[in-house]
């Protein structure tokens, strides 16, 4: 194998926790949670379903940075199909993982299995993709096929949310009568575009809140649905409590109205479950 194909690709560890998924197709619950597959699929210019032709094992003296308890492969596989990926890809691509060995030391059998593979740095000469994360190979199902395919849709689309930075301001006003009033939360996004939050309260009604995407609150705005992009991207990276510098110059009664109109986003949103460990999400 050249030298130089082995600099270009990262290699990344396979999470040893998916690899069940070889062998269970045939099982309803996904091990895989709805962020596990957001994560890999917003930093995945190129999502396939691929089927695995060769599988060749890397010499180790030419793998010296294979994590313990890991064989590194040189894949060949035939691309099903492209779930993402402008301008496409081959009909045959290549990449390099490394594969979790069991206590006998073997790797599990990955030829002519099907899988998901999340990748970037398509090398067009020779069709090499480099892996998104370390765990960027996942066994294909029909059911996490649509997953993906659904996820994919919200990310490209035209109006999709953006990527939450950091909360921006927030500030509380009070209505005209006791117990009424508004909170505005403003979000700062990796691509500068709008987001904010706002808090409805009026007398003898439950609280409403909703999310909007641009300069003007939208009055048809909603709260988001689970396991949607939205949602997503505020469950599974809002802080848990609103930053103090956010409520810069209001009054402390306001202030801390803000707080629990935060708080009850926040419990609504719910958590933001995952199987994936937090040190394979390159986010």
């Amino acid at each position: 194998m050249h030298k130089t194909l082995i600099a270009i690709m990262a290699l990344f560890w396979t999470l040893t926790g998916v690899f069940p998924a070889f062998s269970q197709s045939g099982v309803a619950a996904d091990p895989l949670q709805y962020a596990d597959l957001a994560d890999l699929s917003v930093n995945a210019p190129i999502i396939a379903h691929i089927t695995v032709k060769e599988a060749i094992k890397v010499d180790p003296e030419r793998a010296p940075d294979a994590p313990a308890g890991t064989k590194r492969y040189y894949i060949v596989a035939s691309t099903n199909a492209l779930i993402r990926g402008q301008g496409g890809i081959p009909e045959t691509i290549r990449y390099i993982i490394d594969l979790p060995v069991d206590e006998r030391g073997r790797a599990p059998k990955v030829k002519k299995k099907s899988f998901i593979i999340f990748a970037s740095n398509l090398a067009a000469t020779n069709g090499s993709v480099q892996l998104a994360a370390r765990d960027a190979q996942i066994a294909w199902t029909a059911a996490r096929d649509q997953r993906v395919r659904n996820i994919v849709r919200e990310i490209v689309a035209r109006n999709a949310p953006p990527a939450i930075a950091r909360i921006g301001s927030a500030f509380h006003v009070p209505g005209t009568i006791i117990g009424e009033g508004e909170t505005q939360i403003f979000l700062e996004t990796v691509t500068n575009d709008p987001v904010s939050i706002t808090i409805l309260s009026r007398e003898g009604q439950k609280k409403v809140w909703a999310v909007s995407l641009s300069e003007i609150v939208d009055e048809a705005a909603r709260a988001p649905v689970r396991n949607s992009l939205l949602w997503y991207r505020l469950a599974c990276f809002l802080p848990k409590s609103l930053p103090e510098e956010s409520l810069t110059g209001d009054s402390a009664a306001n202030a801390n109205q803000a707080r629990r109109d935060y708080n009850l986003v926040v419990q609504d949103l719910g958590n933001c479950p995952r199987s994936r460990p937090p040190e394979y999400r390159t986010l």
